[in-house]
């Protein structure tokens, strides 16, 4: 796994109606459709080729900038697998070269679970299909909607779990909870 960078979140509960299951109580997933990322960050332009933030100072300071509340986020931290699975197949992968890429690995970190998140642009996050497409209903998740490891993401990739949600191709993240800002 790669170091990809942080996100600020605002999470969601889950929907009573949207799972099929009470097991997940909350989104913690990578795609901002349900928890959303702290702003429309995209369009400032300070994120890495990962599309995500080298640190959490660069969150705290692009808010700052642009008068944006962070109170009520959720700090994370995300590596993501070198591959991505695209038509039956695993493909390597690498961060936007355009943008400058120097990920500050945590000293603190609580592995929340694994997300497998789509791609089709290659550039953001777009969907992460155990939770915006209700596959969690299917597939068992933890509390968080997150898969247990990164091989049961693979195998379940591999097995065409993933096939009524979004198309891919798919990339498989660590998503950790970061306990302070800086």
């Amino acid at each position: 796994m790669i170091p990809a960078g942080y996100m600020a979140k605002r999470i969601m509960r889950a929907p009573s109606d949207w799972f099929k299951t009470e097991r997940v109580v909350d989104i913690y997933s990578v795609s901002g459709d349900m928890s959303d990322d702290f702003a429309d960050y995209i369009e400032f332009w300070k994120h890495n080729g990962y599309w995500f933030f080298d640190s959490p100072q660069a969150i705290v300071d692009l808010a700052r900038d642009k008068s944006i509340d962070l109170d009520g986020t959720k700090l994370f931290f995300y590596e993501v697998y070198e591959f991505e699975f695209d038509e039956g197949q695993w493909n390597e992968f690498r961060p936007e070269p355009s943008f400058k890429t120097d990920v500050l690995v945590p000293v603190q970190k609580s592995l929340e679970g694994f997300d497998v998140v789509t791609f089709t642009a290659r550039t953001s996050a777009e969907h992460s299909p155990l939770s915006c497409n209700g596959l969690a209903s299917e597939i068992e998740t933890n509390a968080h909607c997150l898969l247990a490891s990164a091989e049961r993401a693979k195998e379940l990739l591999e097995a065409g779990a993933f096939k009524d949600g979004e198309p891919g191709p798919h990339r498989i993240f660590a998503v950790y909870s970061v306990p302070e800002w800086s």
